[in-house]
């Protein structure tokens, strides 16, 4: 639930600002939809029996009544869109983490307050092809297909990839990205960095988009020394399982 409701992202930080928006519509709009006549003036919502505003002088109008009502409707209609602004705002996010998380990022705390800039993004240099020519390659731990399920956190990080150029998704840290090769063999697809050096931890996921020259078929995607790799299936929590988390704490 906390990762829907509290500001993940530093530029979204407005929950404090949503809250008491919400608190002040809610506090005029409540009272309002029950009884227009106790918030004839402001004091009214203050009284402690504020059916006491209903002197002859400050009666409102049958008209008047639907007028504020039909008011204080649109207010919480407001009020709920400013929440669901917010929620989809971290919703956002928070699958941007996820992901970047599934690729292996390590947490840090710069980066976390803004994960679908800082945490994924698109590989800038490099597209994955060529021939491997370092003597001791490196592994790539893990790939993602692009099935009909397409990944919807794609459609929030920055430089992301076209979805009719992404077959074949790599995530790798930045210092490795630009070295990453995809060898595609009739039998096998081979993955792994051009370099001898180990691939440090990444605090960041350069995401590499690879379109398949061939349907993939029963060809195994492996890595060095023909091992194979792990599919994930890292993407942003679909809107009923935001809302059951909202709605169970979970």
């Amino acid at each position: 639930m906390a990762p829907y409701l509290a500001a993940v992202r530093n530029y979204w930080a407005l929950l404090p600002a949503i809250a008491v928006s919400v608190v002040l519509i809610l506090l005029y709009a409540v009272p309002t939809l029950i009884n227009p006549q106790w918030t004839t003036n402001v004091l009214g919502l203050f009284k402690q029996h504020p059916e006491d505003t209903e002197r002859a002088d400050l009666r409102l109008s049958e008209r008047r009544v639907r007028s504020r009502r039909m008011l204080a409707g649109l207010l919480v209609a407001v009020a709920l869109a400013l929440v669901g602004f917010n929620i989809s705002l971290n919703r956002e996010a928070n699958g941007c983490y996820q992901a970047a998380k599934a690729w292996g990022a390590t947490d840090d705390h710069d980066r976390v307050d803004d994960p679908c800039v800082n945490m994924i993004y698109g590989t800038f240099i490099g597209d994955g092809e060529g021939e491997l020519t370092a003597s001791d390659p490196q592994p790539v731990p893990a790939y993602q297909l692009v099935r009909d399920k397409r990944p919807k956190y794609l459609n929030w990080i920055q430089n992301r990839p076209s979805y009719d150029k992404a077959d074949l998704l790599i995530g790798l840290g930045v210092d490795c990205a630009s070295d990453l090769r995809v060898v595609q063999g009739k039998d096998k697809i081979t993955v792994a960095v051009d370099d001898s050096a180990p691939c440090p931890p990444p605090d960041s996921i350069s995401l590499t988009s690879i379109k398949l020259t061939e349907p993939l078929g029963d060809r195994p995607i492996v890595t060095v020394g023909g091992k194979p790799m792990r599919e994930i299936t890292a993407d942003m929590d679909s809107w009923p399982t935001v809302l059951k988390k909202l709605v169970t704490g979970g």
